[in-house]
């Protein structure tokens, strides 16, 4: 595994000396080590030192690379002595995840240490996370074969008279028991009516014939998420219907076709958003083409209007655009890209077109 605690302080200006880590999140990109507690210590030209206590000490010796780990006695004494002992006095934060209270304690116990409480630490560390490593990758790909399969399973055991609850039950049980670490964030499960907001949660509504169901779900491997959503038909589908999921579905060839080094994030949100303002439903799609994800399900970048990031090999980003209509039906189809050399690779194997189970 490669030094990330170098690499991340190599991107910031010379005057921040270090890097402290708080987050798990942080804590687990830059050492390998999850846990749950811990502060990371990154100091310029010297090194890394993860301190954290006796629960997950002998858990952080045999697995964490590119710090030493020291057991947790009195943390702010313990981060205040190796500033001394490196003379260094300027610092920066992790602002995205630190908290007013949480950064006002750490000033109030290192009086003598100036802490940049700016996002120059969390950018940086945000663009290391956005390019993923193969091992990474792997990790990616894992969770996503998982994703795939459970969706061939539940394509297989809806039935109408079930409850939208009972089908997100069924997969969340599937991911487990087929190697899911535990859901990349809340399932969302929704039919009919329902159907037409995009982040609503499974409820008692029993599917019925006719009805449209998009089911959004990811599971996790080895940290990293995956993430898909698709839209099925239980029974019939009206021409309508028919209609609107044949729009969301060119909308996310369009953007796929987008996605290349170089290309800009806004540029691929519009190639999808263009599809559906051409078709006429420019107002039933209120939010952004698609998320970078990895160790979180919603990183940087993301396709969005007018996000000016360029995508670069190596990004993970979803494409996933839809079409709700208010109280009557919604649809949204999503797939995973990897941004390549020379264009993208699907990572989400399922298939795109409309099933009618």
């Amino acid at each position: 595994m490669e030094n990330r605690t170098e690499a991340l302080l190599e991107r910031l200006p010379k005057e921040i000396e270090g890097v402290l880590i708080t987050s798990e999140v942080g804590r687990r990109y830059l050492t390998g080590m999850q846990s749950s507690a811990g502060t990371l210590l990154a100091l310029r030209g010297i090194g890394a030192y993860l301190i954290i206590d006796f629960r997950y000490f002998e858990k952080a010796r045999a697995v964490c690379s590119g710090c030493e780990v020291i057991l947790q006695d009195k943390l702010y004494g313990q981060i205040g002595e190796l500033l001394k002992r490196h003379g260094v006095r300027r610092l920066a934060v992790e602002s995205d995840y630190m908290t007013l209270a949480e950064y006002a304690r750490w000033k109030e116990r290192l009086p003598d240490i100036e802490l940049f409480s700016d996002a120059r630490a969390g950018e940086a560390l945000r663009a290391l996370r956005a390019v993923k490593s193969p091992r990474e990758l792997a990790a990616i790909r894992a969770a996503q074969k998982i994703t795939d399969d459970a969706f061939t399973h539940i394509c297989g055991y809806i039935k109408a008279g079930m409850t939208d609850r009972q089908i997100a039950g069924e997969l969340l049980d599937y991911t487990y028991r087929h190697g899911s670490e535990r859901p990349a964030f809340d399932y969302i499960v929704v039919s009919g009516a329902h159907s037409s907001m995009p982040h609503g949660v499974p409820t008692d509504k029993k599917v019925e014939k006719g009805d449209f169901i998009t089911m959004d779900f990811g599971c996790v491997v080895d940290g990293y998420c995956s993430d898909m959503t698709r839209t099925v038909a239980i029974g019939q589908v009206s021409e309508e219907q028919r209609h609107v999921y044949d729009i969301v579905l060119q909308a996310q060839k369009a953007a796929i076709a987008a996605v290349r080094p170089g290309a800009v994030c806004g540029d691929v949100d519009a190639a999808a958003r263009g599809v559906i303002a051409q078709a006429g439903y420019g107002g039933a799609f209120g939010h952004g083409t698609g998320h970078s994800l990895g160790l979180e399900i919603h990183e940087t970048p993301a396709f969005a209007p007018e996000n000016a990031h360029i995508c670069a090999p190596g990004m993970v980003i979803t494409v996933e655009p839809g079409i709700y209509l208010e109280g009557r039906f919604g649809v949204r189809t999503e797939n995973m890209v990897l941004v390549t050399q020379d264009g993208c690779e699907d990572l989400t194997a399922s298939d795109r077109n409309l099933l009618v189970l």
